[in-house]
């Protein structure tokens, strides 16, 4: 996907993306997936910035990041370099979320040098999903779940009756009143201000294939990757195929769970994540 778009398409001029940066330290990027938008990342960036920076752009498509035509995938590369540069950053960690991830993995191999550690939820360098087809009844009851929940987030008569029978089933298996107010306030918002470029962009990349396996084992970086056992979208095998391919990389897969698990168990994910930085403290520090 990514590299077929590299050899074959040439990059556009960097995009300026919008931006939320938060927090004072060493950086960290966190990179949304799709549909999504910089205020998505906020279960991480909230807490990472008591004591890194943290920088959640929207990406070229998404949110605020508004493109003036079509683009490809690789031109994210593009922009997220500028984005480094303007913010006068030599180097930092990535967290990357589904999609946010691959270019976790993109930004890593082609600028090792700048990427001093991976932390990767959710996404993997060879991605398959088992999404099963999606039927007109589950496009309409996740229209009704998304609007009752717009207008009461978390309402457990909304999540039972249409929830639990939307595709929301596929991105969340805990239909909780916490991980219902993400949907509300993140995830409906970032899906309306997805733009038809990001789609097609994405559709064209899904059509040529992804596979970075091999490349993935050349990082040196360290790396945690994170999944979850019910993850529809992409599955915890693949996750946990690029885990053992990285040189350095630690794992959790998180048992009944989905998707969107940071949403659906926060308090472990980021307990893990707070535990991985700990041990690899070469991960967050400033060159001398």
């Amino acid at each position: 996907m990514m590299r077929q778009n590299q050899q074959q398409l040439q990059s556009l001029a960097p995009m300026p993306l919008a931006v939320r940066i938060a927090g004072e330290g060493y950086p960290i990027l966190c990179l949304h997936g799709h549909p999504g938008s910089g205020k998505s990342m906020s279960v991480f960036t909230q807490h990472l910035s008591q004591r890194y920076k943290t920088l959640a752009p929207d990406l070229r498509g998404y949110g605020q990041s508004r493109p003036m035509g079509e683009f490809d995938l690789v031109d994210h590369l593009t922009d997220l370099e500028a984005l480094l540069d303007q913010q006068g950053i030599s180097k930092c960690l990535v967290l990357g979320w589904s999609l946010g991830g691959i270019f976790a993995i993109e930004l890593a191999l082609r600028f090792p040098e700048r990427i001093s550690g991976l932390i990767l939820v959710a996404t993997a360098a060879r991605p398959w999903g088992s999404h099963p087809p999606i039927s007109w009844q589950d496009n309409l009851f996740t229209g009704i779940a998304s609007v009752l929940n717009k207008l009461k987030p978390g309402w457990q008569w909304n999540m039972d009756t249409f929830g639990k029978r939307s595709l929301y089933r596929y991105l969340i298996q805990q239909h909780t009143a916490a991980a219902y107010q993400h949907l509300a306030d993140e995830a409906w918002p970032a899906y309306l201000q997805t733009s038809r470029a990001a789609d097609r962009a994405l559709n064209r990349a899904i059509r040529g294939g992804y596979n970075r396996l091999a490349d993935v084992a050349t990082l040196h970086c360290p790396a945690l990757v994170l999944a979850g056992t019910e993850d529809r979208h992409i599955t915890a095998p693949s996750s946990l195929e690029t885990a053992k391919c990285l040189s350095d990389c630690q794992s959790h897969c998180y048992p009944e769970v989905a998707h969107l698990f940071p949403w659906e168990i926060p308090d472990q994910v980021l307990s893990d994540i707070d535990c991985w930085l700990t041990a690899h403290p070469e991960a967050t520090k400033f060159d001398r």
